[in-house]
């Protein structure tokens, strides 16, 4: 990936953290974002100690105007834009007839909305700037997306229009020699799904307060129910999108790879 310059949204942790550091490790320039400052700062210092470029790029991806400024920041930084990963998200969850408004419109517009913003902000750029070789999208979608799942009717459904948006763009971007695919994450061991005794874990994300963890039930069900007997890991998940982005896919788009041990 020498010469490649890469997008990556939500990469001051978990696992856009990894796909950062694995793209960066293959010779890849990156662009960080983060909410916080500090957690993309530390990613990008991370990138660099390890001999790498990166730069980051604040924000929440749901801002008006951020996704210009994203793309921005690659073209400016590193004179190009050539691998886009929308990873960036969180859930908050609740029973349909508890849901707000506020709780399905945060949702979908942070997993739904915002990569469908960036996307159209990078088109402008691929279509001035053709190459020689094939560009890259991998969009974040989830295994609630694909099944479904109790208390996320939000999130699943954002997640279902990922893959959606994933197939039209194959389609339609197959023209500029960029490839478009998804990966469905099942469970991957973050903060996010990390066991919790009494459910009080919780981040405040854009002044609101979103409870994360998981039942300790829930990990152990994974455990015995995994043919691999355990979660995946940040650094699985990041593996996964990195086979997405390399050049001998080529001819994969279109396509929602599932990441996940388990057969459903």
């Amino acid at each position: 990936m020498d010469g490649k310059v890469a997008i990556v949204s939500g990469s001051g942790r978990g696992i856009g953290r990894e796909i950062a550091l694995k793209l960066a490790s293959e010779g890849a320039s990156v662009v960080i974002n983060d909410l916080d400052e500090e957690p993309a700062k530390e990613t990008a210092a991370d990138v660099v100690a390890a001999g790498g470029r990166a730069v980051i790029c604040v924000g929440s991806v749901t801002e008006d105007g951020f996704a210009e400024r994203f793309v921005d920041t690659a073209v400016e930084a590193f004179g190009g834009l050539d691998i886009i990963i929308n990873n960036a998200g969180y859930t908050w969850d609740s029973v349909i007839q508890k849901m707000t408004d506020e709780q399905w419109d945060a949702v979908v517009d942070m997993h739904l909305k915002a990569p469908f913003r960036i996307l159209r902000a990078a088109l402008p750029f691929i279509k001035a700037n053709p190459t020689d070789y094939h560009r890259k999208v991998v969009n974040v979608s989830s295994g609630s997306g694909v099944y479904g799942n109790p208390g996320q009717a939000n999130y699943s459904s954002a997640k279902a229009g990922v893959i959606g948006l994933t197939k039209s763009l194959a389609k339609e971007w197959g023209r500029y020699k960029v490839n478009v695919n998804a990966v469905a994450f099942g469970f991957i061991l973050t903060r996010m799904t990390e066991a919790v005794a009494d459910g009080s874990a919780s981040l405040e994300i854009e002044g609101r307060k979103i409870k994360i963890g998981v039942s300790q039930a829930i990990v152990d069900r994974v455990e015995k129910t995994s043919p691999l007997g355990r979660p995946g890991t940040p650094q699985e998940a990041a593996g996964a999108v990195y086979a997405l982005c390399l050049q001998e896919t080529n001819y994969v788009s279109g396509q929602a790879l599932m990441v996940d041990a388990a057969s459903r």
